[in-house]
């Protein structure tokens, strides 16, 4: 009998530390995170639905009364169904980078960016600052890729960059 409570008093404390090595990981990982980029409205990629750039034709325009906050942001859907796929996986379709350019990422400081300024590379989504970055961006898509992601660790917990007065707004 003695060896069965033993066991169990094993498996306990087992599932309390590894509960405790959960929280923890989610704590430090939500301070480390990074702010996103969001317009003077405090909207993510300027309001538009970031599930609708891996979905649809072109990117859909969100609806204010379809949004959730992830992030420090409010994020808009064209679609209920656009809504829950994010809940579900917000990783899987916010952009790089915490929104902000991906080519000023690559050359060290965060830039605003352009929503419609955009493209899926390997299943991410990569904003730039506007169409004339984009063209040079994709000059070298992996090479500014790479080296963004390693300027990143760094550039994560500076400030989110500013957006402009009146600019995709």
């Amino acid at each position: 009998m003695s060896l069965l409570l033993t066991a169990k008093t094993c498996l306990r404390l087992s599932l309390g530390a590894a509960n405790l090595a959960l929280a923890v990981f989610l704590l430090v990982g939500a301070a480390f995170a990074g702010e996103q980029y969001v317009d003077r409205e405090g909207r993510a990629v300027s309001g538009f639905d970031v599930v609708s750039y891996h979905t649809a034709e072109t990117p859909q325009m969100g609806l204010a009364d379809i949004s959730a906050e992830y992030n420090g942001a409010v994020w808009h859907f064209a679609s209920e169904a656009n809504r829950e796929a994010f809940l579900a996986n917000p990783q899987r379709y916010i952009p790089a980078y915490d929104g902000h350019c991906a080519w000023a990422a690559s050359r060290g400081y965060k830039a605003r960016t352009d929503p419609q300024a955009y493209r899926i590379v390997d299943g991410v989504l990569y904003l730039n600052y506007d169409a004339g970055i984009q063209r040079r961006w994709e000059r070298d898509i992996d090479g500014f890729i790479t080296q963004a992601d390693a300027n990143w660790p760094e550039l994560e917990a500076e400030p989110a960059a500013s957006p402009p007065r009146g600019w995709f707004q």
